[in-house]
């Protein structure tokens, strides 16, 4: 009975809390009905309860032995022992908001494909982005429902069934498509205004990714749902960015075992902050429905106002979505955008020349928010790749998993794995093939910091995009140095030729080497900061304009520099994956230029 039970729990992966429950209880319970029909006795209380703990200790038994044994499909790829037993293991290790170091440690180890989970690998090869995630991939996980604490109203970036998800992706693909960003162009520009305005208010030290975070949510708010949202003028007083920062750390726990999350939905506490949430996204669906639309916004395509033939979807769809875009729109971009200056700021030399390119196109008295020149600014465009590289707003990418009523999928030869492993998998006639029920991650993070696809991983080094694309010459590229030690005389807008300049970029070394054509590595299939395939980033198109916007506007206003003491290597240990990522502050002292 326990291994009909293990089997029906393995094969008919249900999240529905009742089955559970009939699984876990009903076998023993019906053995207790039959042994006290036998007896004509009803056993005692004692008894009752060791006919629970005998099965589902036994259960748990089987299951274990089943995860670490040969027979397990996943057996031949290598990973931590205990990590095959149970997803708490890494479930906690996520909580902690290192899950993408983690990962990236033991590929380090172990190799492009590693089990981390029971029925869990990550793939830090580039080769494999396009056959699992392009336009015949494997589908979402399931890690929204546990994060939302829901099987059914999960948004439409967690949707698990392929054609669904297309489905209801058509709507934000009109609405974040070129022709609807033209029109959603004055909104990004008078947000903009606003930010660079409200800057130059502030007096002394300004945590400058806070007034992103304000500007982007404000932004999305427009774009979404028609205004609402007043956080550059009023300040957080709903703490809205706090609550958004304090959910996530449970829903990152939660999304690792997606069945615990409906468990948790049954607490009336713990559905309380989620409910508070929700609810606001309601009420900003329901005035927008009420209000209608003066000018096209996403809610226009979302709720299908371009279509009218095309009936309106269900209210709780709206929600979800709209949610969806505030809460991830405003955050991934914000934390790209916090993530550039950091660089910018730590990299005097690259400051300088991005400034001098801003200068070019946008000189002194030119509308800077006007985007005639923001193609042409091929530094820009470099400068923002290099920032998204090193710091993707979304670390480790939202897993992926082979369906548990579907075919496996086979992905090529066989990896370099133990002898015992390689036997197995040739007695098997496995090459590397994943079975049903496989969740997979493909983690941005490794894929950026291997040196197998990215010379100088770990460096920011924008020059390396203009190499790669052909517009300048590996021999003209300065390459990058350690983080120079921050002071005064270090910042960007000091002139200064004093000792500081020896700590930039001024040849083609790197220490005592000099970096050889054949040493050049930049592996465009590797760099998944905005996904990749179908299922990418919708909004890709949206952040770039945004970027291009607040940065080149920033810097043609203002003169900036790091508060003076600031530790900058803590940002790259303070920044953490939490399904969005969460970043320090970076305080700057901002000055009107001439």
């Amino acid at each position: 009975m326990v291994l009909a039970v293990h089997q029906l729990f393995r094969t008919r992966e249900t999240y529905r809390v009742s089955a559970h429950l009939a699984l876990l209880l009903g076998p023993p319970t019906l053995l207790v009905i039959v042994d006290g029909y036998r007896t004509t006795l009803l056993p005692a209380s004692n008894s009752l309860l060791s006919y629970y703990f005998t099965y589902l200790s036994a259960l748990v038994a089987s299951v274990v032995l089943y995860r670490i044994s040969p027979f397990h499909p996943l057996w031949p790829y290598p990973g931590p022992f205990w990590c095959r037993t149970t997803m708490f293991w890494h479930a906690a290790v996520a909580a902690t908001g290192e899950q993408p170091r983690y990962l990236q440690r033991l590929h380090d180890k172990y190799g492009d494909i590693v089990r981390f989970g029971p029925n869990n690998l990550s793939i830090r090869d580039p080769s494999l982005v396009g056959p699992l995630m392009g336009s015949s991939g494997v589908g979402k996980g399931p890690n929204f429902v546990g994060a939302m604490l829901t099987e059914t109203n999960v948004p439409m970036v967690g949707i698990a069934d392929t054609d669904e998800h297309i489905r209801r992706r058509r709507a934000w693909t009109r609405g974040l498509g070129p022709a609807a960003l033209k029109e959603f162009e004055h909104l990004i520009v008078r947000r903009a205004h606003q930010l660079v305005d409200q800057l130059g208010e502030q007096k002394g030290v300004v945590n400058i990714g806070k007034w992103i975070n304000y500007f982007s949510y404000d932004l999305m708010s427009d774009m979404t749902f028609g205004g609402g949202s007043e956080l550059l003028q009023e300040g957080d007083k709903t703490n809205v960015w706090h609550v958004i920062e304090e959910g996530v750390v449970p829903a990152t726990f939660l999304a690792q075992v997606p069945w615990l999350g409906l468990y948790v939905a049954r607490i009336p506490a713990a559905m309380k902050a989620l409910d508070a949430f929700l609810q606001l996204g309601k009420d900003f669906a329901m005035r927008r429905i009420e209000k209608g639309s003066t000018t096209p916004d996403l809610f226009h395509y979302l709720n299908n106002e371009d279509l009218p033939d095309k009936p309106q979807p269900p209210l709780q769809q709206l929600v979800d979505d709209g949610i969806l875009a505030i809460v991830a729109g405003a955050d991934t971009v914000s934390s790209a955008m916090t993530s550039l200056f950091h660089c910018l700021l730590t990299h005097p030399e690259t400051y300088r020349k991005l400034q001098e390119e801003v200068d070019k196109y946008y000189p002194q008295g030119e509308d800077a928010f006007n985007s005639k020149h923001y193609r042409d600014m091929t530094y820009l465009q470099a400068v923002i790749h290099e920032a998204t590289r090193l710091y993707p707003p979304i670390m480790t990418s939202s897993p992926r998993k082979v369906p548990n009523d579907a075919s496996g999928v086979a992905i090529g030869s066989l990896y370099d794995i133990s002898i015992l492993s390689f036997v197995t998998c040739w007695l098997t006639n496995v090459r590397r093939y994943l079975p049903p029920g496989t969740s997979i991650l493909i983690p941005p993070f490794s894929l950026h910091r291997d040196a197998r696809n990215f010379t100088f991983p770990d460096s920011f080094w924008p020059e390396r995009w203009l190499v790669a694309s052909g517009q300048l010459a590996l021999a003209d590229a300065p390459l990058p140095r350690p983080i120079p030690s921050l002071s005064f005389e270090s910042s960007p807008s000091r002139k200064s030729s004093g000792p500081s300049n020896t700590l930039l970029p001024t040849s083609t070394s790197h220490g005592a080497h000099t970096l050889a054509e054949s040493e050049f590595a930049h592996n465009d299939s590797a760099f998944l900061a905005f996904s990749h395939g179908p299922m990418n980033c919708v909004g890709k198109g949206l952040g770039m304009q945004e970027m291009r916007t607040v940065v080149t506007a920033i810097m043609q206003r203002y003169e900036m520099r790091l508060r003076e003491g600031w530790d900058a290597g803590g940002y790259e240990a303070e920044y953490r994956d939490y399904f969005v990522s969460t970043r320090p502050e970076v305080p700057v002292l901002l000055e009107r230029r001439g």
